[in-house]
């Protein structure tokens, strides 16, 4: 009866060691996809007479333990970035999409969100599955010898 509590144990925290791992993996490809969509989001945003509309972007990142502050952010998964416009939020669905003037025209939509979205959002996949099937799966490290008596 041991020798199977000792086999359970060494594999469920092999697996936790994993979860670790894919966890920590997964969390750094996730920032490091997120502050290159913000940084070029800043770079590709229209620039008015202000131009703080361009420097009002920011990453809130999800705190997977605190989901009553944020939780409009979690969408069932652990690792979710939010970019948004802190200073000028109005002006993104405004500027992105174009819209009506009191004299009765139509101003000209400056696409700059959805084509970063989009080209973040492949990015982000390829990389993950990347670095998720990349990863060094040495087993003997993470289990230790069982000794059987």
């Amino acid at each position: 009866m041991s020798r199977c509590n000792s086999l359970a144990d060494a594999i469920s925290e092999a697996l936790a060691e994993e979860y670790k791992n894919i966890d920590i993996s997964v969390s750094e490809v996730t920032d490091g996809v997120s502050q290159k969509a913000l940084e070029e989001l800043k770079q590709s945003s229209p620039r008015g007479a202000r131009k703080s509309y361009a420097r009002g972007w920011r990453k809130l990142k999800a705190d997977f333990y605190t989901q009553k502050r944020y939780s409009n952010l979690l969408y069932g998964g652990k690792h979710v970035v939010r970019l948004h416009n802190k200073t000028d939020y109005p002006l993104t669905h405004l500027l992105e999409f174009g819209h009506a003037t009191r004299s009765g025209g139509h101003t000209k939509a400056i696409p700059h969100i959805r084509p970063i979205e989009e080209k973040y959002k492949n990015m982000y996949e390829t990389e993950l599955t990347t670095v998720l099937r990349h990863r060094d799966y040495d087993v003997g490290k993470s289990v230790k010898k069982i000794k059987y008596k």
